[in-house]
């Protein structure tokens, strides 16, 4: 659900139910409102291009009017469906300079994809931590989180606390907000410093890629970063 928050601050949280592998799941991409138009923060698999599109219409946009892209990184559920939707938009292509080469196809993805690689895609902009990018929302910060990916970034809106997680963090699952999911992060202890990095920011309220929007923050990511001090104390 998108909360008030979200929409006085030209932030808008798209979820969408596409099928991914062997089943179906429900992710969170994100458009920001910006003065040249929309950046949209992933995309999703193959075919989640159309629910995109019906998502934007009702919030008075055309897709066309994407005109940046930021990939948090390069696994298949966000960016598999890239290259169908630069058919369509001409957008700019972002990502963190350590993702790059996946979506180029210089390198495999790291994980499974559900099938075949996804089609490769040029990148226009290879990002950094502390780079900031001009919202309606105030600056969009990208964070470094490497952990669930080698490259994996966040972005923090500091004028209003808001944190897009990507897959630093995860809530769909038991707890409303909890670290990133084990099985599908090849390095954790990476991962769970990155947690430690964002329990140092002002955030009042996340959205999880997988999860949607969690009205939790700082406070929740320490308690989530001290537990996994204590595990490693005992």
């Amino acid at each position: 659900m998108q909360s008030d928050e979200e929409r006085d601050a030209g932030v808008h949280t798209l979820p969408i139910t596409v099928e991914y592998g062997d089943g179906e799941i429900t992710i969170t991409p994100t458009v920001v409102e910006t003065g040249r138009g929309l950046v949209l923060i992933d995309v999703g698999p193959r075919g989640a291009t159309d629910a995109i599109r019906t998502h934007l219409t009702s919030l008075g946009y055309a897709l066309e009017d994407i005109w940046l892209v930021v990939l948090t990184h390069h696994d298949g559920d966000h960016v598999g469906g890239l290259a169908e939707l630069l058919e369509q938009v001409d957008a700019v292509v972002a990502t963190h300079r350590d993702e790059a080469p996946f979506l180029t196809g210089e390198r495999d993805p790291i994980k499974s994809t559900g099938g075949d690689r996804y089609p490769p895609v040029a990148v226009d902009l290879e990002l950094t931590g502390g780079v900031r990018i001009p919202t309606l929302a105030g600056p969009m910060a990208v964070v470094d989180t490497p952990g669930h990916a080698p490259g994996h970034i966040s972005l923090h809106f500091p004028e209003n606390g808001l944190l897009i997680a990507g897959d630093a963090l995860v809530a769909d699952g038991d707890e409303p907000l909890s670290g990133p999911k084990p099985t599908f992060t090849p390095d954790m202890d990476r991962a769970l410093e990155s947690v430690d990095a964002l329990a140092a920011l002002e955030i009042e309220h996340v959205v999880c890629y997988h999860g949607g929007y969690v009205d939790s923050g700082t406070e929740r990511i320490r308690e989530i970063a001290e537990t996994r001090t204590e595990r490693d104390l005992e």
